[in-house]
């Protein structure tokens, strides 16, 4: 993810020990003792990822807990994301006053069910993938840009933002990615970001997605 993002925003990569790193006591209580094996390895990940990074712009010793939602609640003075993927982990943390959101997104680079697709593409969103059939891979960037979109909308709007709420515009040879929120939800969100920007990656085997909204 560092790629992605400007030098100011502290990115963290999950290495191997992070899977089964330490929690904080208020974050293992955070975890439901139903969880599984997976869903405890992911979230402990982001936990020890993300007060890695929180330590570089100052804040120590914090735990970030989690919402009913899932998302990250970030301590006082931060913002952040999270995206943890198979075998991938990765956070990105700034402070509030240098960023109002974040947003990061990792995806196993995998073909998406037809089904699958219409549910999160726009009609003229499928038809620019259509028009590529020799990399049938770019319903996968479209679906993790617009989760990075939303965990960039999240925290300024605190409201739900679905797939279909914006039109999203990719331009492969700089490697950017333009999200415009359709007038219907602008109608409903006053005050919200019109276009969100970010920057994505498509390597062999994983798609990352990353964006941030300044102040």
């Amino acid at each position: 993810m560092r790629d992605l993002l400007p030098e100011f925003v502290m990115v963290e990569v999950a290495g191997d020990d992070d899977w089964t790193g330490a929690l904080l006591p208020d974050e293992a209580a955070n975890l439901s003792p139903r969880a599984v094996e997976g869903r405890r390895r992911e979230f402990t990940a982001g936990r020890v990822c993300a007060r890695r990074a929180l330590e570089r712009v100052g804040i120590h010793g914090q735990p970030v807990l989690a919402a009913p939602s899932r998302a990250p609640i970030w301590p006082a003075g931060a913002t952040g994301s999270i995206t943890h993927t198979t075998g991938y982990c990765a956070v990105a943390v700034a402070q509030v006053p240098d960023l109002r959101a974040v947003g990061i997104d990792a995806e196993r680079r995998t073909l998406l069910p037809a089904n699958i697709v219409q549910q999160i593409l726009l009609p003229g969103e499928i038809a620019w993938c259509e028009a590529r059939p020799d990399e049938p891979w770019w319903p996968a960037v479209h679906f993790s840009a617009k989760e990075t979109v939303y965990k960039m909308w999240s925290p300024i709007m605190g409201t739900w933002l679905g797939f279909h709420d914006a039109r999203l515009t990719i331009d492969v040879a700089a490697g950017t990615f333009e999200a415009q929120i359709l007038p219907e939800k602008l109608a409903e969100s006053p005050g919200a970001p019109e276009v969100f920007h970010g920057r994505f990656a498509a390597e062999p085997d994983l798609i990352r997605t990353a964006g941030h909204v300044e102040r």
